[in-house]
């Protein structure tokens, strides 16, 4: 069992930055690949970033199409976190951000179903 907790979520002006932490508690992130998703007000949860567990080579990470280029997903097994790097933010990434933490740790997860364990989530909101 792994318990997961966001942060770092905020009200942001159109261009801006922000940078999401996923802090876990109870087993170490080294056992799991991680993954952010958002939902927009009436809207399934999306898939936004993941990243892979693997030792001795660079971690795998992979994005959805709306964010390449301007969202950056790291990890940092030593602290047990996760992070999502945003830059210039918009409108439309307004949205609870959620991290999720995924057995199959050596493979990429897009879909909520892969995922097994889920934090609360946090508030982004770019006002234009």
């Amino acid at each position: 069992q792994v318990h997961l907790v966001e942060s770092g979520g905020g009200l942001v002006q159109a261009g801006g930055s922000l940078r999401l932490s996923c802090a876990a508690s109870g087993r170490t992130l080294s056992s799991y690949a991680m993954g952010w998703f958002r939902q927009a007000p009436g809207k399934e949860r999306e898939f936004v970033a993941a990243i892979t567990w693997s030792v001795g080579s660079p971690y795998y990470a992979d994005y959805a199409d709306s964010v390449k280029g301007r969202f950056t997903i790291s990890r940092d097994n030593a602290k047990n976190t996760v992070y999502l790097r945003m830059n210039s933010l918009k409108p439309e990434d307004t949205a609870v951000y959620f991290c999720a933490a995924r057995g199959g740790k050596y493979t990429i997860g897009v879909v909520t179903s892969a995922y097994d364990y889920w934090g609360q989530g946090t508030q982004v909101t770019v006002s234009s």
